[in-house]
């Protein structure tokens, strides 16, 4: 590659020899050429993470966790049903070894059970309410959890 001449106003060469952006010589004129704001997306040029960048206006940082914005969190865990069993929005009361799934999704947090290895999953009857914070959701599930599996009645 050959070589670029780097100019500021009037043909002349820019002090710190660096391309003028703006096409004035803003170092001649006594402003700041440094931009204002994150200059990164969360990595810098040799590699290493820098610091998290705020990008204002799209609701979260450059460097949010993976997987964060693709769709409904959940967590299950194997449960037993204790006396009396859970009951469901579709088919009743379910009993026995289950499936319980808490899922956040549109602000909302809902929980569903299935017989364990089942293919078909049930609403818990009165399990779904407002979650504006999905990082709630583990300490939604581990409560959920501790109410509805009873194995030892």
């Amino acid at each position: 590659m050959g070589e670029q001449a780097v100019t500021g106003a009037g043909g002349t060469p820019a002090p710190e020899k660096t391309p003028d952006a703006t096409g004035d010589d803003a170092a001649a004129a006594g402003t700041d050429p440094t931009p204002a704001g994150p200059t990164s997306a969360g990595m810098t040029a040799d590699g290493r993470q820098s610091a998290p960048a705020d990008v204002s206006g799209a609701g979260m940082s450059a460097d949010a966790t993976p997987g964060a914005a693709a769709g409904p969190a959940a967590r299950t865990t194997d449960i037993t049903a204790g006396p009396g069993g859970v009951m469901t929005d579709e088919v009743g009361v379910v009993t026995g070894e289950l499936t319980l799934r808490t899922e956040h999704a549109d602000g909302r947090v809902t929980l569903r059970v299935q017989y364990k290895d089942a293919d078909e999953w049930y609403a818990v009857t009165g399990g779904s309410a407002p979650l504006a914070d999905p990082a709630a959701l583990d300490a939604v599930h581990t409560v959920a959890v501790g109410l509805l599996d009873r194995p030892e009645g």
